[in-house]
């Protein structure tokens, strides 16, 4: 039988190396391009006809956008509008990804931590940038909890740096870990099926079913956390709110 664990291995399809650097070609780096692939299909082939009455794809495409639009608008304002792509675009390659990775032999991107966390640490230098950019040295005020006595900030502060420095780890391996769990279930109930064979296998087979349902479930909530997440900390380096 085969390792459960055997379905995140890195494969290279052509490889490739500037210097001593391997920019190889990979399953995941394939993967990852085929998610980029649907998503132009959807956003920009799909709604190309702009019908005032949408077909599905391009009303599939329309309520993603005011989906995430709605996330930006509630969560950081009208200052959050130029902001909007770069979370649409988070917000539906991590989609894609995770569902394409349900797609048996496929690969799922986002169950590797090197993927989640490089997008994670996008959204933490840009965030940080932005609130230097907007308030210069009085970003650093986000550290400091407002009517606080002195005594209690000298306790405070560390602790709201360190929370602070650790939000693209927990933002990475949140992603990462929900990915890498779920499709390791779905492998090892799947040996359980062919182990148990026709008569006992129904059991784990129909675990299975129910438990793909979830993982898609699963699949559009971890890409919707990521979002408003990121949105969350878009609005504290924007406003400075605590």
């Amino acid at each position: 039988m085969h390792s459960p664990m055997e379905q995140f291995e890195i494969k290279r399809l052509l490889n490739f190396h500037l210097g001593s650097l391997d920019a190889s070609y990979t399953n995941s780096a394939l993967w990852m391009t085929i998610a980029v692939i649907c998503a132009f299909l959807l956003f920009v082939v799909g709604t190309q006809k702009r019908a005032l009455v949408p077909g599905r794809i391009q009303a599939m495409a329309e309520m993603g956008y005011e989906f995430v639009a709605g996330m930006v608008r509630d969560n950081v304002g009208d200052a959050g509008k130029k902001y909007f792509p770069f979370v649409l675009t988070l917000f539906v390659f991590i989609l894609f990804c995770n569902v394409l990775g349900l797609i048996p032999y496929s690969f799922t991107a986002t169950s590797h931590i090197v993927v989640t966390f490089a997008m994670a640490a996008v959204v933490f230098v840009g965030v940080t940038v932005i609130g230097f950019a907007r308030h210069g040295a009085h970003f650093l005020s986000l550290f400091v909890p407002k009517g606080v006595p002195f005594v209690l900030l000298l306790l405070l502060v560390p602790i709201e740096i360190i929370s602070y420095f650790v939000r693209p780890f927990s933002l990475s391996i949140r992603l990462f870990a929900n990915m890498l769990a779920g499709h390791t279930m779905l492998k090892v109930f799947g040996g359980f099926v062919v182990m148990l064979g026709i008569i006992g296998g129904w059991a784990p087979l129909a675990f299975i079913v129910v438990f793909t349902g979830l993982e898609l479930l699963i699949a559009f909530l971890q890409a919707y956390v990521f979002a408003i997440l990121t949105c969350l900390y878009l609005n504290d380096a924007i406003h400075l709110h605590h």
